[in-house]
């Protein structure tokens, strides 16, 4: 089963759910906030990924802000990286898409559509 992390008051998580929908795609919906990420989805996310941990972080919000991650990221390595997100569901770049053989994060059509609708 996909899992579909978002947060309910995300445009970019509503728009992606709309997509999903319009697809027929099923998916199991989990609220990013109230049911974090653990460290050990995360790590497991990111290696099936492929990307860089940091496209992980949501560098647009405001607690990735707050805490000045933009200077301080370069600096940590990567456990720290994963502790850290794994302990604030809204450090996590959203929506999140987690399939049997992919991840994707952010939402963008054209690679949702590529992946899902073969």
């Amino acid at each position: 089963m996909t899992t579909f992390l978002c947060y309910a008051k995300c445009t970019t998580c509503q728009k992606a759910k709309r997509w999903l929908d319009a697809a027929g795609i099923d998916y199991q919906p989990r609220e990013i906030k109230s049911e974090n990420p653990t460290l050990e989805e995360l790590a497991a996310w990111q290696a099936k990924s492929g990307l860089p941990l940091k496209k992980f972080f949501n560098t647009s919000g405001l607690l990735y802000k707050s805490m000045d991650l933009k200077t301080r990221l370069p600096q940590m390595s990567e456990a720290e990286m994963l502790a850290l997100l794994a302990t604030d569901g809204m450090l996590v770049k959203r929506p999140l898409l987690v399939g049997e053989d992919f991840v994707l994060v952010g939402f963008r059509e054209a690679e949702w559509a590529e992946k899902l609708c073969r």
